[in-house]
């Protein structure tokens, strides 16, 4: 039965843990693009009209529905790179989940049902990114993107113009 307690904890996943989940995700793409060159970067949290401007983050007041990190080019342009760049939104999420399963794991973390929700939230920002797929609006998945390198050697941007390339990475 859904309770006063679920509806608290509801609210703390929508307003907390999912802005912070998309905020490693798109970590991951700056990180990366930073360690490959990437000039002008910026990450977007949320939609909607802007909320405020700080360093290189952009919070809209939707600040808990989507992310992207945008950045002019990469100085390396291969096929790994953009492979390791896409892959890295998927790796951050994993990394930070299971390090605070293993700070759990070992007693060091209170709040475990916090933690819990937010390893579940970050699993399932890991799970959408790595299955290949194309979404409803047609952008590919960051799997899809992988395996479209992989398997063509081509970045695609969207379903029905799989050949075309992007440097801006969109979020969910």
């Amino acid at each position: 039965m859904f309770g006063l307690t679920d509806l608290v904890r509801l609210i703390i996943s929508i307003f907390i843990i999912l802005p912070v989940v998309s905020l490693v995700r798109e970590l991951g793409y700056w990180i990366a693009g930073k360690l490959f060159g990437a000039k002008e970067t910026s990450i977007t949290l949320g939609t909607g009209p802007p909320l405020f401007k700080f360093w290189i983050f952009n919070v809209n007041r939707v600040y808990f529905l989507y992310g992207h990190c945008t950045y002019d080019s990469l100085k390396k342009d291969t096929k790994l790179v953009y492979i390791l760049v896409y892959a890295a939104p998927i790796l951050s999420n994993l990394v930070v989940a299971l390090t605070i399963n293993a700070l759990l794991a070992n007693d060091l973390l209170s709040h475990e049902t916090f933690w819990n929700q937010f390893i579940f939230y970050a699993f399932y920002f890991i799970l959408f990114d790595a299955i290949p797929m194309y979404y409803q609006n047609g952008q590919p998945s960051n799997g899809q993107v992988i395996y479209n390198l992989i398997k063509y050697g081509k970045i695609s941007s969207c379903e029905q113009d799989s050949a075309s390339s992007e440097t801006n990475t969109d979020g969910r």
